[in-house]
């Protein structure tokens, strides 16, 4: 039986840390007892300089995940416990006890994969403006108008600007590229 379990890595060092346990655990032929350790991670674009951009941000900076066969009563091997303890930039793993780290709930793990797999397929907008945040439409057929954000679309990469036209109160929905903060 597999369990998930969460270990705490220093930041910034997650991607090391993942690759050097990977390499630890093919030296001491143990891939039979640790089948995966992942760093979450999604797809975030953006647009600097004009340019747009397609780049990774860690889910949870800090911590990465790893799936490992247990004994019948949810006990990591003692060879992989030390293994991954003894691993550089490691720390310790969330949870239990410290000789009895406590595996994620199910749903947890299927909630992470199902983010880390959804983020693959299409990169999420990096929108920097809030609610209610004051917005010049730097592009289009409103250029130069001032309105203030009524809505983030992150799915869709789009904004809701609420815009005073003629005295009246417009709802527009615009691409994030094409407002900036005022």
């Amino acid at each position: 039986m597999k369990k998930w379990f969460v270990l705490r890595v220093q930041s910034n060092k997650e991607e090391k840390v993942r690759r050097t346990l990977e390499e630890c655990i093919k030296v001491r032929g143990l891939e039979n007892k640790v089948s995966k350790v992942l760093v979450p991670t999604e797809k975030v674009s953006e647009i600097k300089g004009g340019k747009k951009r397609v780049s990774e941000r860690k889910v949870y900076p800090g911590y990465v995940m790893a799936e490992v066969e247990v004994d019948e009563q949810g006990n990591m091997p003692p060879e992989v416990l030390f293994l991954i303890r003894e691993t550089p930039g490691a720390g310790d793993f969330l949870g239990g006890e410290r000789t009895r780290p406590v595996p994620m709930a199910p749903y947890e793990v299927e909630k992470i994969l199902a983010e880390v797999e959804k983020g693959e397929e299409r990169p999420k907008a990096k929108i920097h403006f809030k609610e209610g945040e004051k917005v010049r439409i730097k592009e289009g057929p409103f250029e130069n108008f001032e309105g203030a954000v009524e809505e983030i679309m992150e799915g869709t990469g789009r904004v809701r600007v609420i815009l005073t036209i003629f005295g009246r109160a417009t709802p527009v929905e615009l691409e994030y590229w094409q407002v900036e903060s005022v």
